[in-house]
């Protein structure tokens, strides 16, 4: 009978390598997971969750589509919002006007560039429109609504600006507190509306569309100075000429009850 070998098994001192060498991998795995955790991304997690998937000899994972928290709350500084059409077109022609209104203004101070230096005249641009304040002193004398001939010659020059463009025209009188009461004007009210209808006669005998012109007489209730001073009435004393603005207003509707 043939005598059975025993081959003596040769202990391997070195297993506890394999061991080690797993550990360190998974430590370094959950390390990479840990920092990609922190700044996550789309991008990012679906080239990590693929990565380990391969690496560990599963299948790639289908990772859903996440969205950066880090994107989603941070303030998109440099971005623009998404404009439909339409208000792309409403945006374009807001700054039409207001270039346009720009331009009317600019026009308005050239021609009248030597009484804006002497102050009886001012100019200003509002989201109304184009505003042209002219002292009453210029245009009248005290007391009366007809126009003086130097008065003439300055609107006539405001009249071929405004004549280029379409926009209408409010034409306002103002006056101070100082009580008025004579066989043509009973009050201030009288002489303002006056003066401003004295104005728009200008215009239109001068070929402009009546259709665009509108005087108003506001009395002293829109005072621009205290009356209290010699210098303030001077100033409260004035034609103001509004050139509107095209632009159409917002219109809220708010409804109204009859109930009590």
């Amino acid at each position: 009978m043939a005598r059975k070998k025993h081959e003596e098994e040769h202990e391997n001192h070195e297993r506890w390598l394999v061991s080690y060498a797993d550990f360190i991998t998974l430590l370094f795995a959950f390390f990479v997971v840990m920092y990609a955790i922190s700044s996550v991304n789309e991008g990012k997690y679906r080239i990590l969750s693929d990565s380990l998937g391969i690496a560990f000899g599963g299948a790639t994972p289908k990772t859903p589509a996440l969205k950066d928290p880090i994107e989603v709350n941070r303030p998109a500084l440099n971005s623009r919002p998404i404009l439909t059409p339409a208000q792309r077109a409403s945006d374009a022609a807001v700054k039409r006007e207001k270039a346009q209104m720009t331009n009317i203004a600019r026009d308005i101070l050239k021609a009248m560039a030597p009484l804006i230096s002497q102050g009886k005249v001012r100019v200003t641009q509002t989201s109304r429109g184009v505003s042209v304040e002219i002292n009453a002193s210029l245009l009248f004398a005290p007391g009366e609504a007809k126009l003086s001939p130097i008065s003439e010659k300055a609107l006539r020059a405001v009249g071929e600006v405004l004549n280029k463009v379409d926009n209408d025209i409010q034409v306002e009188g103002h006056t101070d507190n100082v009580p008025i009461s004579n066989a043509m004007f009973p009050s201030n009210w009288e002489l303002s509306a006056v003066r401003a209808s004295s104005v728009v006669r200008l215009f239109l005998d001068n070929g402009m569309d009546e259709k665009r012109l509108v005087a108003v007489g506001h009395g002293a209730n829109q005072p621009v100075a205290s009356n209290d001073t010699a210098e303030g009435r001077l100033r409260n004393r004035r034609v103001q000429l509004m050139i509107l603005s095209g632009l159409p207003e917002v219109v809220t509707e708010v409804p109204v009850s009859t109930e009590n």
